[in-house]
């Protein structure tokens, strides 16, 4: 198989835009379009729909595409290994993350990375909802949670210690729990699907932060939406300490069962398909990153 055809068609998926990707790579516009035929005639499926407006994936090029990338990963890294082509860090980086770890600590950090590596571009999707990452063509996602599925590899960027919190203004009203058992009467902020959360304290004493038994009267799905609400005094939540930290210095949110913690194994973890080569540009972006973040991050240092 042609490879510069595959880098064409990457191109062309990316920007939805044959010529363009053709100007990109030195060629002509018919000299493009006739290398995307040739390869289409090669696979036996038509993999972008052309109308004299727009240029679209179909459904086979769709599937192709994660491939097409890997293709042209591996073609990268063998060159790599053998000290020949260009090794520089270029292309696009397509990552994922929660929103609001994103916005908090990855955002700010771009532009020194985009500084330090001018060849790489950011294609970014920041949300809560996970994506598939061989189906979506991410090149790397951070995600907070157990590394539990085979088929990813991982760098583990930082512990994800969580803790219960809530607003002083609710606290005076409705009290203080001191211990787990007393949230059943307080008012909780869920995230999501409800699930209880085991908690554990520092004599090793157990509990349960459980929004099922107790007054659930608001549930999110976004954690910056859910401090938010506790700041304003809808209940007691429980929250990352990335998140919360610096409100949690400054006092305007409190720690509720401050010897108690959520008792489980997640940590934010920098994850890739596992059949991916990890190419200069991945393993930069993820060299940077732990650099940032260190061994210490500076939310461990609070709570």
């Amino acid at each position: 198989m042609d490879t510069e055809s595959v880098r064409l068609f990457v191109l062309a998926a990316d920007k939805l835009n044959i010529s363009a990707a053709g100007r990109e790579l030195g060629m002509a516009p018919a000299v493009a379009s006739a290398k995307l035929a040739k390869l289409e005639k090669t696979l036996g499926a038509d993999l972008l729909r052309r109308s004299t407006r727009k240029v679209a994936l179909s459904l086979e090029g769709a599937e192709f595409l994660p491939y097409a990338r890997e293709i042209l990963a591996q073609e990268s890294a063998a060159h790599a290994a053998l000290g020949r082509g260009n090794v520089t860090a270029t292309g696009i980086l397509r990552f994922t993350a929660p929103s609001t770890f994103a916005q908090l600590y990855i955002a700010p950090i771009l532009p020194e990375f985009l500084a330090l590596h001018p060849g790489i571009h950011l294609d970014l999707r920041l949300t809560d909802m996970e994506f598939d990452l061989i189906q979506g063509s991410f090149d790397l996602a951070l995600r907070y949670s157990e590394l539990a599925d085979s088929s990813l590899k991982g760098r583990k960027l930082a512990d994800d210690t969580r803790v219960l919190c809530a607003s002083p203004g609710y606290l005076k009203q409705h009290g203080t729990p001191t211990h787990p058992d007393d949230l059943a009467t307080h008012q909780l902020i869920a995230f999501k699907d409800l699930s209880p959360t085991q908690l554990i304290g520092r004599d090793g004493q157990a509990g349960q932060f459980n929004p099922r038994l107790a007054g659930c009267r608001l549930i999110v799905d976004d954690g910056l939406s859910q401090k938010i609400a506790t700041l304003a005094g809808a209940g007691i939540s429980m929250n990352a300490l990335w998140s919360v930290h610096r409100e949690l210095a400054d006092g305007s949110l409190v720690r509720v069962l401050p010897d108690y913690k959520a008792d489980d194994q997640t940590a934010l973890w920098l994850v890739y398909p596992k059949s991916n080569v990890l190419t200069v540009k991945v393993r930069i972006f993820i060299d940077f990153l732990l650099e940032k973040f260190g061994s210490v991050p500076a939310w461990s240092e609070a709570g």
